[in-house]
């Protein structure tokens, strides 16, 4: 497992609300000399990212962001419009407050509403994991993989905390054979990355892999 396998992985993301056109420029330079999975990014800059990097890196985005409490009409609007321009990846927020609420047919149509609007695209649902219990962790494990989704991934990174070893343990034993797992959220080191990927993590949102990787240059 080398660096290039590492950033192969790697969604190199920046969601902060002050984020401007040209620090996601910089985010897909750096994506595209280091060949990143993908640039994961707020909606209102796909389109431009899209066109910068002419299909050379992935574009992902967010969906129902952070919250997840939207409407399912609401996140349908929002993958819809990504995909038209030009999002390849939807990274989306379930409704906590409906998981809570063992409202599971709702959790599971609003993630199935969304995979059909993306057909052959990539799905990742985020559960935000350190707002559930590991019961609640478990059941989302059984929702993404009926509704089909591509991944079930931990966090937003802009709640209480992000990602751990011991919930993608929990995955890899409960999610079904064609459901992939993303950890993101507080990936601060290689070893971190690492450990994540020996633990069958396919995929990382972080942007400081990258920085990492530019700082030992």
């Amino acid at each position: 497992m080398n660096v290039k396998d590492i950033l192969a992985i790697c969604d190199h993301t920046l969601l902060l609300q002050g984020s401007t056109w040209e620090e996601i420029q910089a985010l897909c330079d750096d994506a595209m000399k280091y060949e990143t999975a993908s640039v994961c990014i707020p909606p209102c800059y796909v389109k431009q990212a899209a066109e910068y990097m002419q299909d050379t890196i992935p574009v992902c985005t967010v969906v129902g962001f952070p919250n997840g409490n939207t409407t399912t009409a609401t996140k349908l609007f929002e993958t819809k419009e990504a995909i038209e321009n030009g999002a390849k990846e939807i990274d989306m927020v379930i409704n906590v407050g409906q998981l809570k609420a063992k409202n599971y047919a709702y959790v599971l149509n609003e993630i199935k509403t969304l995979k059909e609007a993306c057909g052959d695209l990539i799905l990742k649902v985020i559960i935000e994991t350190c707002l559930l219990t590991e019961e609640e962790k478990i059941k989302m494990c059984e929702l993404v993989t009926e509704a089909k989704a591509d991944y079930i991934k931990t966090s937003t990174g802009f709640s209480m905390a992000g990602a751990t070893f011991e919930d993608i343990e929990l995955f890899s034993k409960h999610i079904g054979p064609d459901v992939k797992m993303k950890a993101a959220g507080g990936i601060k080191t290689m070893d971190d990355a690492k450990k994540f990927m020996e633990l069958g993590a396919s995929r990382l949102g972080t942007s400081r892999i990258v920085k990492i990787v530019k700082a030992s240059e």
